[in-house]
C-alpha cells in the first residue's frame, strides 16, 4: 500500500489559507507557520507534519491532494469539513 508523507495548516478561511500560501511561496517557514497560525493539534507540536499517510486515512478532499498532487507544491486552499487546509506532500512511496 502507498503511503506520503504529508504537512499541512489548517485555518477557518480562505482568505487566511490564501494569505500564508503567499508567504511560503515567498519563502516564509512552513513549519513556523503552521505552529503560530494552524488549528490543528499537529501544528502547534510538529510544524503541521502528520507524519506518513495511508490512502483512505484522511477526508476525501484530502486524501486527493496526498495521493494525485505535485510533490513539494503547497497545495490549498482545500476545503473540508474542518476548515481550510494547506496541504504540502512530500513523498510518496
Amino acid at each position: 500500500m502507498p503511503v506520503a508523507g504529508v504537512r499541512h495548516i489548517l485555518v477557518k478561511t480562505s482568505l487566511e489559507a490564501n494569505r500564508l500560501r503567499d508567504r511560503i511561496v515567498k519563502g516564509a517557514d512552513f513549519a513556523k507557520l503552521a505552529k503560530q497560525f494552524s488549528q490543528c493539534p499537529s501544528g502547534q507540536k510538529a510544524g503541521g507534519d502528520l507524519g506518513e499517510v495511508k490512502p483512505g486515512q484522511m477526508v476525501r478532499q484530502f486524501d486527493k491532494v496526498v495521493f494525485k498532487g505535485e510533490l513539494i507544491k503547497v497545495h490549498g486552499p482545500v476545503k473540508t469539513q474542518f476548515g481550510f487546509h494547506l496541504i504540502q506532500v512530500l513523498y510518496r512511496t
